[in-house]
């Protein structure tokens, strides 16, 4: 078992474990990563420990909100159980945009639009939406602020959704077809779905928890395909080196994970979204100089 590789498969966990859940495009830092640090394995194992690395990501999840996300949980009432059952339930219908438009074009769009130059523009685009969203928002909230002053509303037209329960089912349906805009690499899942929910009125902290748990059944079914594609379709075999790179970029994925998330939570409580539209911006504009000087803007990702 190689040291250096197991060092690499740290880093990689890191990267994993950081991007994930901020919306800031996983894609976008791999494809910079990779450039750097290169994994000595199969490109077999390659394809599926890229994506079974995800695996430490959710875990992260599941343990941080296992008590919300269980409706078994013996510490619910029965109304509790039942509203966690109905927040699956809106889990389930937001991802099967995302699972069709996945099963349909996730192969197409990989052979066409995998190059640095569609990464960097898809980090801008949607760097600059969070940065609009985040203050239309805020000049909108500080305008019905001044304008009810001293006055009583008995309905606040501005008004966003507090409580991941409240979400209705065609909210959270069309928070999964944002989810769809994904597929195109740089994007973000996560920032494509929080940016969703902030543009159909849900809090900051709720978008983010959504995004979440909306990860679950996302990541874990594609892992799962994965896995068995690797090992039962391609026989994959796995050299003590492979098994270790992958034990360790997902136990990393999974540590750091739990951090980040609740980093981005905290951070949400006193600020919005826009530092991650500026960083996007910036980390845009770093792959377009990057790969415009030593080449490959426009070549396909191998």
């Amino acid at each position: 078992m190689e040291l250096i590789e197991l060092l690499k498969a740290v880093f990689f966990g890191l990267v994993e474990g950081i991007t994930e859940w901020l919306p800031i495009s996983s894609t976008g830092h791999m494809i910079l990563f990779d450039k750097f640090v290169t994994l000595n394995v199969s490109k077999q194992f390659l394809d599926m420990f890229l994506v079974v690395i995800q695996l430490g990501a959710i875990m992260a999840v599941i343990v941080l909100y296992f008590h919300k996300l269980n409706p078994f949980s013996p510490r619910k009432d029965s109304l509790e159980k039942r509203g966690t059952l109905m927040l699956w339930a809106k889990v389930l219908v937001a991802c099967i945009p995302a699972a069709v438009i996945g099963l349909l074009f996730d192969s197409w769009v990989k052979d066409h639009y995998y190059t640095a130059v569609v990464v960097a523009c898809a980090l801008i685009i949607y760097g600059i939406a969070f940065i609009v969203v985040e203050r239309v928002k805020r000049s909108a909230n500080r305008a019905f602020y001044l304008h009810g002053r001293g006055r009583h509303f008995s309905s606040n037209p501005l008004e966003e959704t507090d409580e991941l329960n409240s979400l209705s089912f065609p909210k959270a349906l069309c928070i999964g077809l944002f989810q769809c805009l994904a597929i195109i690499p740089g994007t973000s899942r996560s920032g494509s779905t929080i940016l969703g929910a902030l543009i159909l009125g849900v809090t900051r902290k709720t978008a983010a928890e959504f995004s979440f748990f909306l990860a679950i059944p996302v990541m874990f079914g594609w892992s799962l395909l994965r896995v068995v594609k690797a090992f039962m379709v391609e026989h994959l075999v796995c050299t003590s080196t492979e098994w270790g790179v992958l034990v360790f970029g997902v136990l990393v994925s999974f540590m750091v994970s739990v951090l980040a998330i609740k980093l981005l939570m905290g951070f949400i409580k006193q600020h919005s979204f826009e530092l991650f539209g500026w960083y996007r911006i910036g980390l845009g504009i770093l792959v377009i100089v990057y790969f415009a000087v030593f080449g490959g803007l426009f070549d396909l990702a191998s």
